[in-house]
C-alpha cells in the first residue's frame, strides 16, 4: 500500500495573554524531535493580548533565528476558533497540529499523534486526556461537563470518542483546508469533530484515531480562561454543526 510522503507539520498557537507560559511552550515545540524527516513550521497568533504576549514571541523569534516561525497579531481578540482559522490561512505543511499557548499540553506526544498518520492508519488524530496516560487531579465537574459534551457530540456524529474538547487534533493539510470553521470561540472543537464526522475524501469517510496524551491542567488562579458559558455555546455549536452549516 503506497503511503503519501509528508515533509512538513504546521503547528498553530492561538495565544491569549500567556505571557507567564508562551517562552517555555515555545521552547518545547521547537526543541521536540518529529518522527522520520518531517520538518515543522511554527505559526503563533496573538489574539489580541494586552499583556506581554508579543514582546515573548519577539524574544523567541530572536533566540531560533534559524527555525521557521511566523507569528499574526490581531489588534482585537476574537477568540480560539477565529485564531485557528487564521492560523491555518497560513499553513504550508503537510499535516497540521493545534498546539495551546499554555503548558496544559506536552508536545513531548507530538510522535504518537502523528504516528497513525504517518503509518497511513489515520486521517485525523484526537489526543485524549481521559485513557491510559498521566494527568493532573483537577475539577470533577469539568470532567462531567467534558464527559456530557463528548457524548452529546458522539451521538450526533456517530463517532466514540473519549476526549471531543481537547486541544491536539492532528490532521493532514486536506482536511484542514476543508473545515472552514465559523466559530469564533471555544465551540471550535465541536464544530472541528462535525465537520471531520461528515467529511468525504474521494467519496470515503475520514479515518480517526485517538491515543491518550499527557495531562497538567491549570487553575483558575493558573490562568484557565474556559468557562461554564462555554460548555452552553458548545452544546449549541455540537447542534448547530450537525444539522446545518
Amino acid at each position: 500500500m503506497h503511503h503519501p510522503v509528508f515533509k512538513m507539520l504546521s503547528v498553530i498557537i492561538p495565544v491569549y495573554n500567556e505571557e507567564r507560559y508562551l517562552e517555555e511552550v515555545l521552547d518545547k515545540v521547537i526543541r521536540q524531535p518529529l518522527p522520520g524527516d518531517l520538518e515543522k513550521e511554527i505559526i503563533v497568533i496573538n489574539d489580541g493580548s494586552q499583556d506581554r504576549t508579543a514582546e515573548k514571541i519577539q524574544a523567541v523569534l530572536r533566540k531560533y533565528p534559524a527555525v521557521k516561525m511566523r507569528w499574526i497579531n490581531k489588534a482585537v481578540n476574537e477568540g480560539k476558533g477565529a485564531a485557528v482559522r487564521d492560523g491555518l490561512t497560513k499553513a504550508t505543511g503537510d499535516l497540521v497540529i493545534i498546539q495551546d499557548a499554555d503548558l496544559e499540553y506536552d508536545p513531548a506526544d507530538y510522535p504518537k499523534l502523528l504516528q497513525p498518520i504517518l503509518d497511513g492508519k489515520a486521517d485525523v488524530v484526537y489526543g485524549s486526556r481521559f485513557i491510559g496516560e498521566p494527568h493532573r487531579v483537577l475539577y470533577f465537574w469539568h470532567q462531567v461537563a467534558n464527559r456530557i459534551l463528548t457524548t452529546l457530540s458522539n451521538m450526533l456524529t456517530n463517532l466514540n470518542l473519549t476526549d471531543m474538547e481537547v486541544c491536539y487534533k492532528v490532521m493532514t493539510r486536506e482536511v484542514a483546508q476543508r473545515l472552514h470553521l465559523k466559530s469564533p470561540r471555544f465551540g471550535v472543537e465541536p464544530e472541528i469533530t462535525a465537520k471531520i464526522a461528515r467529511m468525504r475524501i474521494n467519496g470515503k469517510r475520514l479515518r480517526v484515531y485517538e491515543t491518550g496524551i499527557s495531562y497538567a491542567g491549570r487553575t483558575y488562579e493558573e490562568g484557565k480562561k474556559i468557562n461554564w458559558k462555554d460548555a452552553v455555546s458548545a452544546i449549541f455549536q455540537i447542534i448547530r454543526f450537525r444539522f446545518m452549516d
